[in-house]
């Protein structure tokens, strides 16, 4: 690869930077980790598994790597490439091979969805391989706006407030997954993996699929995004903070247990408007907006 520019190598630092401030906030690697990087050949895995190789030279704990791909025998999968890169930059790897194409084409009928059933047979591939390997952390490549696709994904097909965590333990309780390009732009990513010209593998099974639901909704973010810049970082931020009071979940918060302070006498409510005070409201209003543009040069 030739020598990058000094634009990309600004980015390549300022990716560093937001995997390692994830990476701290949420205290993903520890001392003595064994983190398996799933590397699957497209940018998002590349890009992780390069940025925690910058970040494992610097780091104040010591931690080790090993990247772990599942060929899922789909045809024409090129099985050479991920092995022989892994080698030209010294990465200790293994290659998982199982069948689950064939098991996903046989078990979904033709024009439905594959990704659940994808999703579910790939992680399980995986953690069986960390359990029996003595890994700590499962590092996935999911980014940014992966997060708050989840999050529409859920808030307009689900009925729920559902996202990805930068951090979580399995639902066995065995594994601790970790996503560290989870304050990372995709398009920024794209643009370091054509900058690291990496070798991409593209996928033929769930990523090919045209209607898929999530392709909507990126579509959706990106029309937000062009209107209004930094819509999806604020949103991204909104993650970060959350107020559970204000919202409806009482399993997430104990509203019958709700009482005024002791020694606090109840405040006099205000009423509420009637329809002739609500009309000079939006009659004052009017006005006042009228005035606004009027006096505007």
């Amino acid at each position: 690869m030739s020598a990058l520019s000094a634009t990309q190598r600004r980015l390549g630092a300022r990716l560093r930077g937001l995997a390692g401030k994830a990476i701290a906030d949420y205290r993903m690697i520890e001392q003595g980790d064994r983190v398996m990087v799933c590397l699957s050949g497209g940018k998002d895995s590349y890009t992780m598994l390069e940025l925690l190789r910058s970040l494992q030279r610097s780091a104040p704990v010591q931690f080790e790597l090993l990247a772990v791909n599942l060929d899922q025998k789909q045809p024409g999968f090129p099985a050479h490439v991920l092995p022989q890169y892994l080698r030209s930059i010294g990465v200790p790897y293994h290659i998982i091979e199982q069948d689950t194409y064939r098991v996903v084409k046989r078990l979904v009928p033709e024009g439905r969805t594959m990704c659940s059933l994808c999703s579910r047979l790939r992680r399980g591939a995986l953690y069986r391989y960390a359990a029996e390997h003595g890994i700590s952390k499962i590092a996935l490549g999911h980014h940014r706006d992966d997060i708050v696709e989840t999050l529409f994904l859920n808030l307009f097909h689900a009925g729920r407030l559902k996202a990805m965590a930068p951090k979580l333990r399995s639902e066995d309780g065995r594994h601790i997954v970790i996503r560290p390009l989870a304050y990372i732009a995709e398009r920024d990513i794209a643009r370091y993996a054509r900058a690291m010209r990496f070798p991409l593998i593209p996928c033929r099974l769930c990523g090919s699929q045209p209607n898929l639901q999530r392709h909507a909704i990126k579509r959706q973010l990106a029309a937000w995004e062009r209107a209004y810049p930094g819509r999806i970082e604020s949103i991204c931020c909104a993650l970060r903070h959350v107020e559970l009071p204000t919202l409806a979940d009482t399993r997430q918060f104990d509203f019958a247990a709700l009482k005024a302070l002791p020694g606090h006498s109840p405040a006099r409510q205000p009423a509420c408007m009637d329809a002739a005070e609500e009309r000079i409201l939006e009659d004052e209003l009017d006005a006042g907006r009228a005035a606004a543009i009027a006096a505007a040069p």
